[in-house]
């Protein structure tokens, strides 16, 4: 047996709930306000320049905020542009930076490698020296050749 006893016969009632959102309120709103303009117990004279007056203010109304959203979005991309342009010359600068840092590293080993040459060439030039007089000295000292007749 199920949880609920529902006799199947019996009649029952669906209801659906439908959300009709803001527009119809907002058109009701306008309806409302238009009827009341006219039904009001004004001349149509009074009742037009009413309507005229109410117009030109939200026109006016309109073109403010036309205006502050054109002012907003104009401040907004001045200011992103001027924040781009700040880090676009932050960049430059380190890259700059770098570049120094990088020619005075390549220069200083330039200059370590010529020394170290300079260094390397004196003392391949003292040890070919010391080598000719070490040769020199041990071709003084060794005896004349001897002949191989004298052995006898």
């Amino acid at each position: 047996m199920s949880r609920y006893d529902i006799d199947r016969d019996d009649p029952y009632v669906v209801i659906e709930k439908h959300d009709a959102g803001i527009g119809p309120f907002l058109i009701g709103l306008a309806i409302g306000a238009g009827a009341a303009l006219l039904l009001a117990p004004r001349s149509g004279a009074e009742t037009r320049r009413e309507i005229k007056r109410r117009a030109a203010r939200a026109r006016q109304a309109a073109e403010d905020a036309a205006t502050d959203v054109v002012d907003t979005v104009a401040d907004t991309y001045h200011d992103a542009r001027q924040r781009v342009e700040d880090q676009i010359d932050a960049v430059r600068q380190s890259i700059d930076l770098k570049r120094e840092q990088l020619n005075r590293a390549v220069n200083a080993g330039r200059v370590a490698a010529d020394e170290a040459r300079a260094e390397l060439e004196e003392r391949i030039a003292e040890r070919k020296a010391a080598r000719a007089a070490g040769a020199h000295v041990a071709r003084s000292r060794q005896p004349a050749a001897a002949d191989p007749s004298d052995e006898r």
